[in-house]
């Protein structure tokens, strides 16, 4: 395996880390405010990922940083062509991370409920922001020479976008209800089991919808699109048997898988290219015509090598420290 491919592996392993991580944090944060029904309620639910939150966002900073040193052309276009959304998702896991933080510092009712009310926008626009960018960056944009967007905002609204950032949405949630479910007790474990029936039927219904037209789009050249659709199945016949059986493993495994397999789906239904250009197959952005230099690649090889084992590690540590449920 050459360099440009590993590291587009390892890209692609990063952004699926985030979101299987941030993905509950984002889930948790909009279920909150439906699930509890007071103040003391929705701390207990948040608290779920008090202790995770902020260090599943590293791996948005490693996905970015990697994309910026190993394939610079690709972070470029992407950042540019996508610069309101992504200062949208900016805006909003900053709100989500101030909503968080100061919740608790002020005794005041109307200003904890105005807390959950940032968290939950600030947890549900990302997964749909972030879908709406990837699906139309995978699927294609008409893109020039230069890699410079032709065409007004229509060109990112196509309906494959849209769905996307709606399959991703419904997907965080399933996730976000299956994890509480594993993590809280008595009546707010009930109430987590009935929000994962319930969030079962949009996130199949999208997240179904945006496979099938993943795979009639990328058709046989979908490169790993055969084993991710093995995956996908596995995973909603997991979530499935957890519902039924109430398995809280089994249900957190297949939205784990869920959401993993629609992230590598994305990413990988047009490989080798990373962006393909509507406008001519030559304004492709592709694996090999956007990596960066050998030297360049060995380089961040070696770091990768030193620095990744350690955060995993430390991660690990840090979900095995605060294992425990909370009680309900």
């Amino acid at each position: 395996m050459d360099l440009p491919t590993l590291w587009f592996g390892l890209i692609v392993f990063f952004w699926t880390l985030y979101f299987v991580l941030e993905g509950f944090d984002f889930g948790v944060g909009v279920l909150a405010r439906v699930l509890g029904r007071d103040e003391a309620e929705r701390g207990k639910l948040l608290s779920t990922i008090a202790p995770v939150w902020d260090g599943n966002e590293v791996w948005l900073v490693v996905a970015g940083g990697a994309m910026f040193a190993a394939f610079p052309g690709w972070y470029a276009t992407l950042t540019s062509v996508y610069y309101l959304p992504l200062v949208a998702i900016l805006v909003a896991l900053i709100l989500r991370g101030v909503a968080l933080e100061f919740r608790g510092k002020h005794d005041d009712d109307r200003w904890r409920r105005r807390c959950d009310l940032g968290v939950a926008v600030g947890s549900a626009l990302p997964p749909l922001a972030w879908g709406v960018a990837l699906a139309g960056a995978a699927r294609g944009l008409p893109l020039d020479g230069r890699g410079v967007l032709v065409g007004g905002l229509g060109a990112l609204l196509h309906p494959y976008a849209l769905l996307g950032g709606c399959a991703l949405l419904a997907l965080c949630l399933l996730h976000g209800a299956a994890f509480l479910r594993l993590r809280t007790t008595g009546e707010l474990r009930a109430r987590a089991s009935r929000a994962l029936a319930v969030a079962s039927v949009p996130a199949v219904l999208l997240g179904g919808g945006f496979w099938l037209w993943t795979a009639l789009r990328a058709g046989p050249a979908g490169g790993l699109s055969g084993w991710v659709d093995l995956v996908g199945a596995v995973a909603a016949l997991g979530v499935v048997a957890g519902v039924v059986l109430r398995h809280d493993g089994w249900a957190f495994a297949g939205t784990t898988a869920a959401v993993g397999a629609t992230v590598v789906a994305i990413f990988c239904s047009a490989f080798p290219t990373l962006m393909p250009s509507t406008v001519g197959r030559a304004h492709d952005l592709t694996v090999l015509t956007e990596a960066s230099p050998a030297y360049g690649l060995r380089v961040l090889t070696v770091a990768g090598l030193v620095t990744l084992p350690a955060v995993l590690a430390y991660q690990g540590w840090s979900y095995w420290v605060f294992r425990r449920r909370v009680a309900g």
